[in-house]
């Protein structure tokens, strides 16, 4: 799924850059955030000594915590910038973001880097990057990347970040008043323009939701195709962007689009839980059992006063002054987007950031029925853990 993100935003972006505004500002405030257990030993540490760090962190965690990122900073990516301060720095030769961890408003005691993805990479998936350099501690690794990854390049996911997928299919709903699913857009007969490659499409297919003859793997991520046609063809894109950059910054196109999340249409993966490497998870348990619930207040702040983090995304991007560009506009579409829609919520219970593990089992089981080339006995268990998860921590 990293993979066909990166390519679908890559064409898009590259279609806008010459209109994109980007503010490039950052906020002077973070957001206030409720206290747990992690946040009040951040905050009651003890001063720290000349030379020496201090906070519930040091000594624990590696220093810094290293994230890899699938894609340039955005604001589904924010409950990590939530974890720095004011006091970060970006560095533009190897698209990093850099600071001291804070929680609770205070220092953690480490430092964190957020990697960008994509291009920085070469395109390759987190889940890969992870086995070449070995300094990454957590990194974004989708549900079906880790099932296809489970032999070679084995992670266990910790945490999920976003409750649901982003990706959909889109279609235009003056061409179309009476599509309202995915299902029905197969009834219909419509083209549907996909990168080839996509687990969702191979799932669908076999279920029979989408015929074969009417998915059209040629899609390049740009708008061309789409606007040539007056919305003829559906079209694959992400909730929390291309309905804004459509009816916004598109101006041959200029009006909403109608969509359907891939979660809701049942093929119910977890696009961005942050996983380790299998090997590392004895080592990593002491950092991960304080880490993780601090990452998930992080998105409960988030969510309540997403402004700090925004403002650091989009200064980011703007020092980092590549093709990727992302304004102010977006940002706050795209967190007001990513709450309608549950994409930030809680997990099966009232719980942020916990995986429901018969979910991941049910991707699993999906896969290997649509003949997918995975290890047909895996269990969702090998690829996903709650161990860490404070429960006490959810969205109101």
């Amino acid at each position: 799924m990293q993979k066909i993100k990166a390519l679908l935003l890559l064409g898009t972006v590259l279609a806008l850059l010459m209109t994109a505004c980007v503010a490039t500002a950052p906020s002077a405030n973070e957001s206030e955030s409720s206290e747990t257990p992690a946040a009040e030993a951040a905050a009651t540490a003890a001063p720290e000594e000349e030379g020496t760090a201090t906070g519930p962190l040091a000594g624990v965690c590696p220093d810094p915590v290293v994230i890899q990122t699938d894609w340039f900073p955005e604001a589904e990516h924010a409950a990590l910038y939530q974890l720095l301060g004011d006091e970060y720095t970006v560095d533009t030769d190897r698209k990093a973001v850099n600071g001291p961890l804070i929680s609770g408003g205070a220092a953690t005691g480490v430092g964190v880097e957020i990697r960008t993805g994509g291009p920085a990479i070469g395109f390759q998936q987190p889940i890969k990057q992870m086995y070449v350099e070995d300094d990454i501690t957590l990194g974004y690794v989708s549900t079906d990347e880790a099932i296809f990854g489970a032999d070679d390049t084995p992670t266990i996911a910790v945490m999920a970040p976003l409750e649901k997928n982003p990706q959909i299919i889109m279609w235009d709903p003056e061409t179309y008043p009476d599509v309202e699913t995915i299902a029905d857009l197969g009834e219909a007969g419509v083209i549907v323009n996909v990168f080839a490659g996509g687990t969702f499409i191979d799932v669908f297919v076999s279920e029979g939701i989408l015929s074969a003859d009417q998915v059209d793997p040629s899609y390049d991520g740009s708008p061309a195709r789409w606007v040539a046609e007056n919305g003829a063809i559906a079209q694959q894109g992400f909730a929390s962007a291309e309905p804004y950059t459509y009816e916004n910054e598109i101006d041959e196109w200029g009006k909403p689009v109608a969509f359907e999340l891939i979660h809701d249409a049942g093929l119910e993966l977890y696009s961005q839980s942050l996983a380790i490497r299998a090997a590392d998870l004895e080592e990593l348990r002491p950092c991960l059992e304080l880490l993780i619930p601090m990452i998930q207040q992080a998105v409960v702040d988030y969510a309540a006063a997403p402004a700090h983090a925004n403002a650091i995304i989009v200064d980011a991007v703007a020092q980092y002054n590549d093709f990727w560009v992302y304004n102010e506009g977006l940002a706050e579409f795209s967190v007001a987007k990513q709450l309608e829609l549950g994409l930030i919520g809680n997990g099966p219970d009232a719980t942020v950031g916990n995986m429901d593990l018969d979910r991941v089992q049910g991707v699993i089981n999906k896969m290997v029925a649509a003949g997918l080339d995975i290890n047909a006995d895996l269990q969702a268990d090998t690829i996903a853990t709650n161990e860490f998860i404070d429960e006490s921590i959810g969205l109101p």
